[in-house]
């Protein structure tokens, strides 16, 4: 009989592994952060409320109206799609209106966008194209302009700065064959000279976006001694850097993505970012803020679903009257509009968060992350079910015969790699879980250490015994009644839940500790459900606290913006409510007994009758001549 998960040993790579991914983590919190309090079963409103809003400046209007008009007037997206290549007319377009250099100080040459601007042009270009999101955003949201601003010397970012901002495309280079978001495999080495002036990398490196482009690389390597990582800046002409293969996707089909190879490349010391040994850590918090970018042109994609669907809706009649006044397209079409609306509160409070400056932000970044790009892909999957055939049918067929050129099937291909992009799903719930039960973990780790001994743990007693004396009843002893929240108007009643949810997902999170002991870590299904939780709680939180300033500022769409909170807040309910149930009576277990069965060829017999494809010889990689863009 298959062992089920409790049972199974943890191997010496897997330890390994996460003491690496533990090493690596911010383990302070030096600012607080909002998502850190709903699981330890605060509701801080404070920090999100009143939500927080700004005019834009005159500069960031001029260039993002010169940015729309040059999308508008010589950006084909469809042609773009059909090539697989960006048009240098286009690439030579950006850097003239320096899109390159957007996040870029000004005495740098760039065009020193706060992190809210800087989101709003993601959120444009996620209405527009993704293929061009795609390249700005992996420039300088994870290339080399966002760790040199964080942890670059001067030197540096004298050197490197102006040549990106003036349109040197730089790329980010992590993920190899072998390693995906394990640091602990990773096989690329860089080893330092003996005269101390050189590091030598070799390697590999998979899935670099816009590494084919890219004239500047941020390369993770580890010292083959002592294993630790460390980040730096190669210039791709250094003699070594090869591009052995340009990859091709489902959608982004002009996505200029490599497999590079490194051997015995010649770094200049002065070009290792930070100090050795903290590349992950540099990764990881370069990530905070890069990966806002995905939620802002997710955004920007639902945007463009809900036009396209009221647009249709009102359009396609069927059966006398307009296919949105049928219940089954009327419901999905609200649905989606509370959906967008939540959408932009999290982009935007999340980037609000980001430049202020005195928030923790990982958090609130992976779940605007997650949220959006997951919600997003369900638009994007209501959009198509709604256009029918014609959201199924390509752009340029649908031309060729007359009828609008709306490209939905393109947009399919295009949003999927958004659940992927900088964390996939999984890994963003992984993150936060960790972080769920951190608090825990520094209070009572030392009593489910499996490898503290029995004097440890009694000595741990103590110390534990004192905080959960007055903190577990407190989870229990709170007011989430009328009249608290009252400023929030008809949408308080909403604030009073997220604020009682809290203080149940602390409790689950201290219930499931008990309950699994050590074998916490491996409980994903249950951790899962609680980073599901968290998620909602933070969105219902921000739509209400937008759409109350609205109110309160007397905005002309104040009505509506209440109206979709509350549909949001209605679902959001429901879906916690789920998710609460679901921790204590589920599956897992019995999933996770057959997936065993199904690895070992158990269940191989559900396979009959597959025709296999036979490959007469297995193509040989050629290196592919470097793209050059003037």
């Amino acid at each position: 009989m298959a062992k089920d998960q409790d049972h199974e040993p943890m191997t010496d790579a897997e330890r390994e592994s996460r003491e690496v991914a533990e090493h690596a983590r911010e383990k302070e919190w030096k600012q607080p952060s909002f998502i850190r309090e709903l699981f330890l079963g605060n509701l801080r409103s404070d920090l999100i409320h009143p939500f927080p809003t700004r005019s834009n400046r005159p500069e960031f209007i001029e260039f993002r109206t010169r940015l729309e008009r040059f999308l508008a007037e010589q950006v084909d997206p469809g042609e773009i799609d059909k090539t697989g290549e960006y048009p240098q007319s286009v690439v030579d377009g950006l850097k003239r209106l320096g899109a390159f250099g957007m996040k870029i100080p000004k005495k740098y040459g760039g065009l020193e966008l706060n992190q809210v601007e800087y989101s709003q042009i993601m959120e444009l270009l996620g209405t527009y194209d993704g293929n061009l999101s795609a390249l700005l955003s992996a420039h300088q949201s994870i290339g080399v302009p966002q760790p040199l601003k964080v942890f670059g010397t001067e030197e540096q970012k004298q050197e490197f700065l102006p040549r990106c901002a003036a349109g040197a495309i730089s790329a980010f280079a992590l993920t190899e064959p072998n390693v995906g978001s394990d640091p602990a495999q990773l096989e690329t080495t860089a080893e330092l000279t003996a005269d101390g002036e050189y590091y030598i990398l070799n390697g590999e490196k998979l899935w670099c976006t816009n590494g084919t482009l890219a004239e500047l690389l941020v390369v993770m390597a580890r010292n083959p001694e002592n294993k630790r990582i460390s980040a730096f800046v190669v210039d791709t002409a250094t003699p070594g850097v090869k591009i052995e293969h340009r990859c091709r996707f489902m959608g982004l089909k002009a996505l200029s993505n490599a497999l590079i190879r490194f051997e015995n490349v010649r770094v200049p010391k002065s070009n290792l970012i930070g100090k050795e040994g903290q590349g992950l850590k540099i990764a990881l918090v370069t990530l905070n803020t890069g990966r806002l970018s995905l939620p802002a042109g997710a955004t920007g994609s639902a945007k463009r679903c809900l036009e396209i669907c009221r647009e249709w809706s009102t359009e396609r009649v069927q059966w006398g009257v307009p296919i949105g006044k049928h219940a089954a397209i009327a419901n999905k079409m609200a649905d989606m509009a509370a959906t967008v609306f939540g959408m932009d509160s999290l982009s935007l409070l999340a980037s609000e968060m980001a430049d202020r400056g005195n928030y923790d932000i990982r958090l609130e970044a992976a779940a605007a992350k997650e949220w959006n790009t997951v919600e997003g892909w369900k638009l994007v999957d209501d959009t198509m079910q709604i256009r029918g055939g014609r959201g199924y049918e390509t752009e340029h067929s649908l031309d060729a015969r007359g009828d609008k050129p709306i490209a939905v099937e393109r947009m399919m291909r295009d949003f999927r790699i958004n659940t992927i992009f900088e964390g996939s799903s999984e890994i963003m719930h992984l993150f936060m879980a960790r972080e769920a039960v951190d608090k825990h973990l520094q209070v009572a780790g030392a009593l489910i250490d499996p490898r503290k001994s029995s004097g440890a743990k009694l000595a741990a007693l103590p110390k534990i015994a004192a905080f959960y004396a007055w903190w577990y009843p407190t989870r229990w002893i709170g007011w989430g009644r009328w009249p608290r929240y009252s400023e929030f108007g008809s949408l308080a009643r909403h604030m009073r839940f997220v604020e009682r949810n809290a203080r149940k997902l602390a409790r689950q999170s201290f219930h499931g500790m008990i309950v699994h002991g050590p074998k916490l870590e491996r409980r994903q299904g249950f951790l899962f459900r609680l980073v599901d939780v968290v998620n909602e709680l933070f969105v219902m939180a921000a739509s209400c606290s937008r759409a109350t300033r609205m109110r309160d500022e007397n905005h002309a769409n104040a009505k509506q913006a209440e109206r979709l909170a509350d549909l949001l807040c209605r679902r959001s309910r429901r879906r916690i409510k789920a998710s609460f149930k679901a921790l204590w009576s589920n599956d897992d277990r019995a999933k996770y007994v057959v997936s065993k069965t199904i690895l070992s060829g158990e269940q191989a017999w559900l396979e009959q009758g597959l025709v296999q494809q036979v490959r007469k010889s297995k193509p040989q990689a050629v290196p592919v001549e470097r793209e050059v863009s003037a």
